[in-house]
């Protein structure tokens, strides 16, 4: 093959995409409770190691085109937005109606907001730092993004504590950490109780978010676990409004099982919001498109969030590869991203209701009889039911690779 020209390389990734066919319209994406953070399209490329590969995007790009290919709802930090001196200044007023009107003109909502308390070099020893003073302008950080998820409709804030923690050892007194933390906490829900009773709205969802690895070389609130016990120690004055956003990546990243982190976050009642991706265990934040690295697993997570009829957002936390061009962030990345989602949330359906599944399920919990008080009879009476482990997961893998609908390679 010839050299292609750049000229002609977009024709030619449109081609092909097009090619694979298995697209879902705009139409059909706006069913599904997707949202596109502001932070994710806007990904310049760049990391610790590495330099940006795009060019910079404003929020009035990246509204308009997840509104072309069916993205209903936006989120965003503060700063992605908004430069840290503008806040609370007129400034700040002038982009939040500049936001309203781009929302409404493309045909989104916003869904959430979060206060970036990690990258600025004020929170360089964590929003909860000893300085009290650092501790009040974290406070006041948190209710002005309250009070601009408002104005924006939101109904969700997220809250990633990624520096709060420690490089050394005894740098930080733990205990005094996570009171502060708590007490900032405390500011964003009791001005979101008088800002939603000004404005008739009700209260925003308030989620936190848990990451085992950075910034931090030990961070306090390390995973979902730890954010449960935080919301129930009694710290805060609000718990009834505080609850968790998981991340997929963030629980396979130490080497957790996403589903049993879920299972516990809805057995408390804590599943307010999730961000979804995808990635490998013991790894750093790739932050890849889901359904790419683990596509078993994805059907797996998502049949449970069916089965307990979980209907809160599923927020799109990933990164474009730093080799897809701007032109490749909103004519692939995101439109596959989403049509892989919404095939797996497709087929987790099918699993509810495959005939096989519900056989061996109801096998399984039905028993083999056994007397209840002897070991070797129960061992015996359930030996070969047990094996319908094995064959629910291969039915799973039927499922996903369309086996089940007659599909068949020959050798």
């Amino acid at each position: 093959m010839k050299p292609v020209p750049p000229a002609k390389q977009q024709a030619l990734v449109a081609r092909l995409t097009k090619a694979c066919g298995g697209g879902y319209s705009p139409k059909q994406r706006r069913k599904y409770f997707l949202t596109g953070p502001q932070w994710a399209a806007a990904y310049e490329g760049h990391a610790l190691f590495h330099a940006p590969t795009r060019r910079p995007v404003g929020y009035e790009e990246v509204i308009r085109e997840y509104g072309k290919i069916g993205i209903g709802y936006w989120a965003t930090h503060d700063t992605d937005v908004i430069a840290t001196p503008d806040l609370g200044t007129a400034r700040q007023d002038e982009t939040v109606a500049g936001i309203k009107k781009a929302l409404k003109k493309h045909g989104l909502q916003c869904s959430m907001v979060t206060t970036e308390t990690f990258h600025h070099a004020v929170f360089a020893a964590s929003p909860a730092a000893e300085a009290p003073e650092v501790r009040e302008y974290s406070k006041w950080r948190l209710t002005n993004t309250v009070r601009i998820g408002h104005e924006l409709g939101a109904q969700f804030a997220v809250y990633w504590p990624g520096s709060l923690g420690y490089q050394v050892q005894g740098a930080v007194e733990e205990t005094n950490t996570l009171r502060w933390y708590a007490e900032g906490l405390n500011a964003a829900c009791e001005a979101d109780i008088a800002i939603a009773r000004e404005n008739g709205r009700p209260t925003l969802k308030h989620c936190l978010e848990a990451k085992p690895f950075e910034p931090a070389a030990q961070i306090l609130l390390p995973s979902s676990d730890a954010m449960l016990a935080f919301i129930f120690s009694g710290l805060l004055k609000h718990p009834d409004m505080v609850g968790l956003n998981p991340e997929y990546l963030h629980e396979l990243m130490w080497g957790a099982a996403v589903r049993a982190a879920l299972a516990r976050a809805l057995l408390c009642n804590k599943l307010f919001h999730f961000d979804i991706n995808d990635g490998y265990p013991l790894k750093h934040d790739v932050d890849i498109g889901v359904g790419l690295v683990n596509p078993l697993d994805w059907l797996n997570v998502l049949v449970m969030l069916r089965t307990h009829a979980y209907n809160g957002p599923f927020n799109l936390d990933y990164k474009p590869p730093r080799t897809t061009s701007n032109q490749g962030v909103f004519s692939v990345s995101f439109p596959t991203t989403v049509d892989r989602f919404i095939t797996l949330w497709e087929m987790a359906g099918e699993v509810s209701s495959d005939a096989v599944i519900s056989q061996a399920y109801e096998a399984l919990r039905a028993g083999g009889g056994g007397d209840p008080r002897d070991a070797a009879s129960l061992a015996e009476a359930n030996r070969e039911l047990l094996t319908l482990h094995e064959l629910i997961a291969h039915r799973l893998f039927q499922i996903l690779v369309g086996a089940h609908k007659g599909r068949i390679y020959s050798v």
